[in-house]
């Protein structure tokens, strides 16, 4: 009773007023800092890794990197044969209007589609890549204006930039389509559990606090660590879903210590006795939680830092509020109630008594019964039913998912497929960037002249090209059209050709040059293999930090390597399921998505990362109940089903709100944000009912004492006979 959870929900629920208020001021104060300081975003250097951004490197430092563009199509409003001269008539006048734009780099000359009814005309950008959506405005007015003075053509604009805005703006609807959904949800799972409006708001509300602090710190550590524009989506997913868990604990277990004291206790002494028990519990899979998802940093990614910051910074203030407003709260509430038992009882009337928390119901009864009389069959056929469902990952096919995967309900990505359409060989563009000494400048030039000229007999190239030096002669590059889309197996093919076959035949030959292939195509195909060598090192360091957490908590190398298969096992089976869904195209209509064939590149790992630490939620919350019967000198076994069964309702109810939440996502338009919901739901709900219910009573009524090994605590506490007969009488499921 004089852990630091206790100490300091004991000061709160001496203090409440100064702990509510206190609690709002760091509201308060991280949004106010947030603001003050803003966010930090990305850069385009953030993102470079692999051949691809070595070479992006090299170009950029030689000042010959490729700007972003927007392309403007001009075609005839009425589908049928353009008017050319109208159609240059614009064409002019649009190029003369983007020149006197200050952010416009260049305005290239019109081009003529091969049926003769588009007209292009490309506009390069100033600065940043990342930074280029936000310039797109701009170009867009003068579009519209064009528009306007030739009302027989159709002007529509799009682009990487155009692109961009438009996914971040169809990001913002779906995350207030998820909040519209969520909420109402959260809020009526909640009343179902609590019976009470004001009760089933704290957790709600707390977490929703939690999220707007998390929110504007997310904002200051972005300085440190750069936010690649996602981490407000991580910060609200996994703030909501560990929010509203972390205080549903503590609330359950704070109504049924004042359920068995029978009024005995006040408060404030019940408070501390959730503290004891819960709160440790929630500052346990806090830490987990925060440890498992660090590992993201090992992947030395901009992505999975930013994902990773926000994980940690949102979780690190739920356990905050959990230890200090939380407390408060309920004090202040419990008061309340208390009075109005007094006034009830003055006026001669019953006074209503909390409704206990003991006991799973009927469903959970059930869930057990196979484990409790069969625990042998009960594991295995659970694990089998598990294994199945990872068959599937066998063929998983992981890909960097492109442009071309984006929603066609952005208006840019509709006019991108025309463009595509019109303009087959402007499709994807491959930049050689070569550097060496400036002696050795007509060398590399002739190298990549015997490049172009390989690639002009090869169907993979358009056989368009074109060759820049650098001032100071130490850098070249050329730049290769290819006639496919950048998500094609065609044009991963001519990736290939001209990195195994072209260059290493001709410019591999000159002594000491630096050279690299860098375009859309090479990111797509270098960022899956960055992520698949630092794979080994993220999921080892997360094994060991996972049995480390698991040790601490139980003191227990039995129950640390059991968490490490089961959340294996479950993790595993969540990414089989989710490849038998998105990698086929059967469940396309259910869900509304376009299979790509295919698994986001970032979403296994973020999966294993993110699940392992929600796991320990259960696992902690769960075990934490059956070590507290077996200390309390009750037999293994019997602790085994109480602690599941004493666990069962926050367990089922802090699943539902998590489900709720992930699975929100599934109706985001992003593929890979659809897929990351679809897992961790299926991944949350495999983990609470088979992985909880089934195969962990299982394998420790199986394992019996020896789970606790090497902990003396327990040994010591089932020695002791006087405690099992003074303990709460145990309730078996058979």
């Amino acid at each position: 009773m004089n852990s630091f959870s206790v100490r300091v929900a004991r000061w709160s629920a001496r203090h409440p007023w100064r702990a509510i208020v206190g609690w709002l001021v760091f509201v308060a104060l991280c949004l106010g800092a947030g603001s003050a300081v803003g966010t930090n975003s990305a850069k385009t250097a953030d993102y470079r890794v692999g051949e691809a951004g070595r070479a992006e490197a090299l170009a950029a430092e030689a000042h010959l990197e490729r700007r972003a563009a927007e392309q403007v199509l001009i075609s005839s409003r009425s589908g049928g044969a353009l008017d050319q001269g109208a159609a240059r008539a614009a064409a002019k006048d649009l190029t003369e209007r983007m020149r006197r734009l200050p952010d416009v780099a260049g305005v290239a000359d019109p081009l003529l589609s091969e049926d003769r009814r588009t007209l292009m005309v490309e506009v390069a950008l100033k600065g940043e890549e990342r930074d280029a959506k936000d310039k797109v405005d701009a170009l867009v007015a003068q579009t519209s204006a064009v528009q306007k003075g030739h009302p027989a053509l159709l002007l529509e604009e799009t682009g990487s930039p155009s692109v961009s805005k438009g996914v971040d703006q169809q990001r913002s609807d779906d995350l207030a389509l998820s909040e519209a959904i969520t909420l109402p949800v959260t809020l009526l799972t909640l009343l179902v559990v609590f019976g009470s409006v004001t009760m089933a708001g704290v957790p709600l509300l707390l977490a929703l606090s939690s999220i707007a602090a998390a929110v504007g710190l997310s904002m200051v550590v972005s300085h440190v660590s750069p936010d690649a524009g996602i981490g407000t989506n991580v910060i609200l997913m996994i703030g909501l879903a560990v929010g509203v868990d972390y205080t549903l604990f503590y609330l359950k277990r704070e109504r049924e210590e004042r359920s068995r004291s029978g009024g005995r206790l006040s408060s404030e002494a019940l408070v501390e006795l959730a503290a004891a028990t819960s709160g440790r519990a929630v500052v346990v899979s806090g830490m987990a939680v925060v440890a498992s998802t660090a590992t993201l940093y090992l992947a030395s990614d901009v992505i999975f830092s930013s994902l990773a910051t926000g994980t940690i910074v949102v979780v690190l203030v739920a356990v905050a509020s959990s230890l200090t407003a939380l407390p408060a709260l309920l004090v202040k509430l419990g008061q309340r109630a208390e009075r109005r038992a007094r006034r009830r009882a003055e006026r001669g009337k019953p006074v209503r008594r909390v409704r206990g928390e003991r006991g799973g119901g009927r469903v959970w009864s059930a869930l057990l019964r196979p484990a409790a009389r069969h625990p042998l069959a009960t594991l295995c056929v659970s694990v089998v039913a598990l294994l199945a469902l990872v068959v599937p990952l066998a063929g998983l096919k992981i890909t960097e998912m492109s442009r071309d995967t984006h929603s066609r309900d952005i208006p840019a990505m509709r006019v991108y497929d025309r463009l595509n359409e019109a303009f087959p060989e402007q499709r994807v563009t491959h930049q050689v960037v070569v550097r060496t000494d400036a002696a050795r400048s007509a060398e590399v030039v002739a190298a990549l002249r015997e490049v172009a000229g390989r690639a002009e007999d090869d169907r993979l190239f358009t056989g368009a090209s074109r060759i820049r030096t650098s001032a100071d002669d130490r850098t070249s590059t050329l730049e290769l059209k290819v006639p496919y889309l950048g998500n094609s197996d065609e044009a991963y093919d001519s990736l290939d050709r001209l990195r195994d076959d072209f260059l290493p035949a001709t410019v591999g030959r000159i002594s000491g040059a630096e050279y690299g292939v860098s375009g859309d195509v090479a990111r797509y195909a270098d960022y899956p293999a960055h992520q698949n060598g630092k794979l080994p090192l993220v999921l080892g360091a997360l094994l060991l930090v996972t049995f480390a957490m698991t040790v601490y908590a139980f003191r227990s190398v039995v129950l640390g390597l059991l968490g490490v298969v089961l959340n294996l096992l479950s993790a595993a089976a969540a990414l089989g399921l989710l490849v038998l869904v998105f990698q086929g195209t059967w469940a396309e209509g259910l869900l509304d998505f376009d299979s790509t064939g295919s698994i986001g590149s970032r979403v296994p790992l973020f999966l294993f990362v993110i699940l392992f630490g929600l796991s320990m939620d259960y696992q902690v919350f769960v075990v934490s109940r059956i070590r507290e019967a077996a200390l309390a000198g009750v037999p293994t076994r019997q602790a085994v089903l109480d602690g599941i069964r004493s666990s069962a309702s926050v367990v089922t109810s802090a699943a539902v709100v998590m489900t709720t939440v992930f699975a929100s996502f599934v109706f985001l338009h992003i593929i890979e944000m659809k897929q990351i919901g679809f897992v961790l739901a299926a991944a949350v709900l495999i983990d609470a009912v088979v992985v909880r219910a089934l195969v962990l009573p299982a394998a420790m009524l199986l394992l019996g004492e020896s789970s606790w090994w090497p902990s003396r605590a327990v040994r010591r506490a089932l020695a002791v006979p006087e405690k099992r007969s003074s303990s709460r009488p145990a309730v078996d499921v058979r």
